[in-house]
C-alpha cells in the first residue's frame, strides 16, 4: 500500500514543481532575452532496509531552452541583440560576472552603462563601462561603445564583453535570473561576436505551449491526489477486514 502512496505523493510534488516552472515561464513571456526554463525528473529509489521498492520522482538538473527569441525592431541606439549563441556580460548583485541576453541598455547620471533593470554592463576586461556624463552614446556592430560629449569629437570608449559558452563550460541559471558559467569562472571574451543595433531579442517562451502544459500538469496533479485518496480508502478497508478476522 505504501508503494502506491510514495509514487502518488512524489508524482504530485513533481507536478506542483512543473506547474511553478511553467507559471514562471508564462509570466516572463514578454521579458526581453528571457530563456524558458525546462523541467526534467528522474526516478530515485528510497534508501533503507525493506524500502527498495519505493521510488521517488526527483527533479533533475534543470536546463533552459537555447532557442532564440523573436527580434524586435526598436531603432533605439542603446538597444542591441547579440548574434548566434553569444551573451552580454554584466555584474550581478553578488559582484561577480554574470550573463544576460537582454540588450536594453541605459546610461546613468554618473555615466555608468547599465541594463534596463540596473545591472552594470562590463567591458572586454570585465570592468564596468563608464562614459563621459552628458555625452551621446552609440554602439557599433562589433560591440564598440562610442561617446560624443558636447563640443568634443566622437571617441571610442571601450567594447562590450560578449561571451559564447562551450559544451565544456555551459551556462546555468541563477536565483537572480542571470546566468553564470558552470565552473563559476568568468568566460573569455568572444572577439567574433557581433550585434544588431536598434533591435531587442524577445522572450523565447512559447505561450500556447506553456498554457497547454499548465492544463496537462493540473490534470496530472489531480490524478495523483486521487491515487492518494484511493490508497487511503484501501488502507481503511484492509484495516476493517483485519478487525473482522480478529
Amino acid at each position: 500500500m505504501d508503494r502506491l502512496i510514495y509514487t502518488a505523493m512524489t508524482g504530485a510534488n513533481a507536478a506542483a514543481n512543473r506547474q511553478a516552472i511553467l507559471s514562471s515561464n508564462l509570466a516572463n513571456a514578454s521579458t526581453n532575452g528571457f530563456r524558458a526554463q525546462l523541467e526534467t525528473y528522474r526516478a530515485v529509489p528510497l534508501n533503507g532496509e525493506g524500502a527498495s521498492t519505493r521510488v521517488f520522482a526527483v527533479e533533475a538538473t534543470a536546463g533552459f531552452s537555447s532557442l532564440p527569441g523573436q527580434a524586435q525592431q526598436t531603432n533605439r541606439p542603446l538597444d542591441a541583440m547579440t548574434t548566434d549563441k553569444s551573451w552580454f556580460a554584466v555584474q550581478g548583485l553578488d559582484g561577480n560576472e554574470a550573463y544576460t541576453r537582454n540588450g536594453s541598455f541605459e546610461v546613468t547620471a554618473d555615466g555608468t552603462l547599465t541594463t534596463a533593470n540596473g545591472r552594470t554592463v562590463l567591458d572586454i576586461g570585465g570592468s564596468p563601462i563608464t562614459v563621459p556624463a552628458g555625452s551621446d552614446v552609440t554602439m557599433g556592430h562589433d560591440g564598440s561603445i562610442s561617446a560624443k560629449a558636447p563640443g568634443q569629437p566622437i571617441q571610442v570608449v571601450t567594447k562590450l564583453k560578449q561571451v559564447t559558452p562551450t559544451a565544456e563550460d555551459p551556462l546555468k541559471r541563477g536565483e537572480d535570473g542571470l546566468f553564470r558559467s558552470l565552473s563559476g569562472e568568468p568566460l573569455n571574451n568572444d572577439e567574433t561576436a557581433r550585434l544588431h543595433v536598434g533591435v531587442l531579442e524577445g522572450s523565447n517562451v512559447n505561450v500556447i505551449e506553456a498554457m497547454v502544459g499548465m492544463i496537462q500538469t493540473a490534470r496530472q496533479f489531480e490524478a495523483q491526489t486521487k491515487l492518494m485518496t484511493t490508497a487511503e480508502a484501501n488502507d481503511r478497508s484492509a484495516a476493517q477486514l483485519l478487525g473482522l478476522q480478529g
